[in-house]
């Protein structure tokens, strides 16, 4: 697994939810952790995959994900200036909510690809890699 990975909220929630992709997101996490490397994700995208968690499976699922994170290969990023910046680029040129256009920017910073199956990043594909789940 020789790129840089970025997870959008989607990846995660495939995962969690057992849903289409959530195989390979599986599989991505395995890799990285077998290679002692890690993929990322922005604070923004982790909150945005919390309140989906709690808002559509319950406090129970969300205790049951928290608790798996803390295992994972996932490194975390701030919403900093720098990133914050691009991400208005991002958001101002382009069709994304405000949480997409953070995992998109993170993606550039990082030189990434962004491992999604959000059809939204579509608009983004000319600029930064996409790593699509099926």
């Amino acid at each position: 697994m020789p790129a840089t990975l970025v997870l959008d909220s989607h990846a995660l929630l495939s995962l969690f939810r057992a849903e289409a992709g959530g195989e390979q997101v599986k599989e991505l996490l395995h890799k990285a952790a077998t290679a002692d490397r890690t993929l990322h994700m922005s604070e923004v995208n982790y909150a945005e995959f919390k309140y989906t968690l709690l808002r559509k499976d319950g406090p129970a699922a969300w205790a049951q994900a928290a608790e798996v994170l803390t295992s994972l290969p996932i490194l975390f990023h701030p919403a900093t200036r720098a990133l914050a910046d691009l991400t208005a680029d991002f958001k101002a040129r382009h069709k994304l909510s405000l949480a997409d256009a953070f995992a998109a920017a993170l993606a550039k910073e990082k030189k990434a690809e962004l491992v999604t199956g959000d059809p939204e990043f579509k608009a983004v594909e000319k600029e930064i890699k996409v790593r699509w789940l099926t």
